[in-house]
């Protein structure tokens, strides 16, 4: 049975005007050589009830953080959710379809955004976030395209310590639009404000930096501030909004854009997505910033309400005049890290924080004592930190998956020189007794 709409008459008449005399000529011309257009080894057709059993049996193969203890961070992180955010998010009123365009009918929908706002604003140290980004990777691509438009110069400075996987996203984002690219090698483990300075000139549109950076470690963000302002760049910090709870606000230290990535904010992790991206600047430039802004005003009678303000910005409007091409924001996951930083509050945040620290200095002593192992970088480090092992990392990921523990990231797939080094992850779900399993299993696994 066909269920595509056109009719053979359809096809017929397509072909005609193709010159062709059939569908697989078609293919002949469209699909390379290559490519088998045959389907060798597909099982034959089951129904639902097998499909979904044959699904579940390959879903038990997967050792994820549900069914095995893990120390996996490098960008999404386990935290502790209190069942009262997704009661609070699952309610009716919350579920809809789409952000709607005309906002102003939902003002519900738009007093969450704006309250989002308001708390990224305050986490940040900036005075104006937008209602949120599609991620993090695309946050900190956005923020590039930001300052090459508010500084009109093209020229970008990277730490080579900011995640692998943000700066390919920064990299698509900006190859159409004329972007020089240039990355800034970290050494010990942080970017420093020495290496900006030697590159930064009066072609630099922005200096970004990760803090806590990819490797776990703390950027001295007030030097790297002087030594980007110094060639009149703007200065762009991706962070951690859960390290914010116990350090020094990037607006405070002089940052000019703030991005990150929102998944620690009470959304799960949900192998891999929907996550939330976060954006927060100066009040100078936010004629300049992409995505949704949300604003409260008052009518003619006085009475409270909210509004989308500068919708130029979006792109259903302004084409390619646009700021952006984003349209819309992540609204629910936007709602969800509202509700979380409001129901954990300033002190709950800053207690989560140390949590945090502690977890991951209680683990990173025992792991780097064992014969062979050391901690790759010295410096100060928040929730995960590289450890340098006597092997390569794969083979011993490997191995402790079998004793049913993710043991970090393995550093060789994106750092080719640092193949015996993992990332492990800390945060305040691991217990004592899971610190000292994984340390156990370690010794074991080298042992081997």
């Amino acid at each position: 049975m066909s269920f595509l709409p056109n009719t053979e008459l359809d096809r017929a008449e397509m072909l005609e005007a193709l010159g062709l005399e059939s569908v697989e000529q078609l293919f002949d011309r469209a699909v390379p050589p290559s490519i088998p257009r045959s389907r060798p080894g597909l099982p034959n057709a089951m129904s639902e009830m097998e499909v979904q059993k044959r699904l579940e049996e390959l879903g038990r193969r997967n050792c994820d953080s549900g069914r095995a203890l893990s120390f996996l961070g490098a960008g999404a992180y386990e935290h502790f959710i209190p069942a009262a955010v997704r009661t609070i998010v699952s309610r009716g009123e919350f579920a809809t379809c789409y952000t709607p365009y005309q906002a102003e009918v939902s003002q519900g929908t738009l007093q969450a955004a704006f309250e989002f706002q308001t708390m990224i604003a305050e986490l940040t140290g900036m005075e104006v976030a937008n209602a949120s980004l599609y991620d993090g990777a695309s946050a900190l691509a956005e923020a590039a395209l930001m300052a090459m438009r508010l500084t009109r110069r093209r020229k970008i400075l990277v730490s080579g310590a900011v995640h692998p996987h943000h700066i390919r996203v920064l990299e698509t984002y900006t190859s159409g639009v004329g972007a020089d690219l240039h990355f800034l090698p970290a050494h010990e483990g942080v970017t420093g404000a020495d290496r900006i300075a030697e590159r930064a000139d009066s072609d630099a549109a922005a200096v970004i930096i990760q803090n806590p950076n990819f490797f776990g470690c703390i950027e001295d963000l007030d030097e790297a501030a002087s030594a980007a302002k110094g060639a009149g760049a703007l200065f762009v910090v991706s962070a951690n909004p859960i390290s914010l709870g116990i350090l020094k606000d990037p607006g405070s230290a002089g940052a000019d854009i703030v991005v990150g990535e929102g998944q620690p904010l009470g959304i799960p992790l949900s192998f891999g997505g929907p996550y939330l991206g976060f954006m927060a600047t100066r009040q100078d430039y936010v004629r300049q910033m992409p995505g949704r802004l949300i604003g409260m005003a008052r009518d003619n009678r006085g009475r409270r309400g909210f509004v989308m303000t500068l919708q130029a910005r979006e792109q259903h409007i302004r084409r390619e005049k646009a700021t952006s091409n984003i349209c819309t924001n992540e609204a629910l996951a936007a709602l969800t890290a509202a509700v979380y930083l409001a129901l954990v509050g300033p002190e709950g945040l800053r207690r989560i924080a140390l949590l945090n620290l502690d977890a991951s200095r209680r683990l990173s002593a025992p792991l780097s004592s064992l014969p062979g192992c050391s901690l790759r970088f010295s410096r100060p480090f928040f929730n995960e930190f590289v450890l340098k092992l006597p092997r390569r990392a794969e083979e011993v990921a490997r191995m402790l998956v079998q004793k049913g523990i993710i043991g970090g990231l393995p550093l060789g797939r994106c750092f080719p020189d640092m193949s015996d080094c993992v990332l492990v992850c800390a945060t305040e779900t691991k217990t004592q007794p899971d610190l000292d399993r994984f340390a156990l299993s370690l010794e074991e696994v080298l042992g081997m």
